[in-house]
């Protein structure tokens, strides 16, 4: 059990860290997840806990975040009409079959290999973002038919495996089928709590041996920081919704994709160092 002089500035930091993640939730429709994985695991390895599972619980305690996080994005979202609630809702049932399948491949892997899927897909999407053209199209209108079957799980899937919302693979997909940024941004907030309810009652049946476990942890989730994390971020992403709606579209997209390039080559040097 960690004392107090160890607690306290572990409690401080993770607050500092969840008071940004709130903000980016109602910014980019993250859900905090890209800036909490990196965060919780130099935290956690910093305070000794350094282990082969130490990114299942990463992953799981961002993706608890989520829940609370992305509700209150979405929520604040909806309130300026931005939500396409029709696309949620018919993406919704194969995010979560996708959410599943990746606890299951998730609570399989070890912290290298959940490092690398994170870094090496989190550049790929943050070019995407931070370069990409906004006239490109895939088309003019949300896949539907075979194609929604095969998009929908795959966002699920690739973000438990990332510990993120549903903004990284949702805000590109929908933009490729002209949905507004801003549009985009709002919708994708709600593919986070989607995803990240199913993927958090799965990892707290994950069984992680006590010993290489922080304290206050249930499964592969870190009640403790889960705790000071929303206490933040509960308070930070109306702020950020409310930025959003003042940025002009191409510098959002920007800082989105800033961000995850950067923290993804963070993760994998990380994980190729060892």
């Amino acid at each position: 059990m960690m004392d107090f002089a160890t607690l306290l500035p572990f409690a401080v930091l993770i607050a500092a860290i969840g008071a940004f993640a709130g903000v980016l939730a109602g910014l980019l429709g993250v859900g905090g997840g890209i800036v909490l994985v990196p965060a919780f695991y130099y935290a956690f390895a910093g305070l000794g806990y350094g282990s082969p599972q130490l990114m299942q619980i990463c992953l799981a305690t961002s993706l608890a975040t989520i829940i609370v996080t992305s509700i209150r994005s979405v929520l604040s979202h909806h309130k300026k009409g931005a939500v396409e609630w029709p696309i949620l809702k018919s993406f919704a049932p194969g995010i979560v079959i996708g959410a599943i399948i990746g606890v299951l491949v998730a609570s399989s892997l070890r912290t290298a290999t959940l490092q690398m899927i994170f870094g090496g897909v989190a550049v790929f999407i943050g070019l995407y973002m931070a370069f990409g053209n906004s006239a490109w199209r895939l088309g003019t209108e949300m896949p539907k038919g075979l194609m929604r079957v095969i998009i929908s799980p795959l966002i699920g899937f690739l973000s438990v495996l990332m510990g993120i919302g549903g903004g990284s693979f949702g805000v590109p997909t929908m933009t490729l089928y002209g949905v507004p940024i801003h549009r985009a941004v709002a919708t994708a907030a709600g593919f986070g709590a989607i995803i990240a309810i199913p993927s958090v009652i799965g990892f707290l049946f994950v069984d992680i041996p006590a010993e290489v476990t922080p304290p206050f942890t249930i499964g592969a989730v870190n009640i403790a920081a889960f705790l000071v994390v929303i206490s933040m971020t509960l308070i930070t992403a109306p702020l950020g919704a409310k930025i959003a709606h003042a940025m002009d579209p191409k510098p959002l997209k920007r800082v989105f994709g800033g961000f995850l390039i950067l923290v993804a080559l963070n993760m994998l040097r990380k994980a190729m160092m060892g």
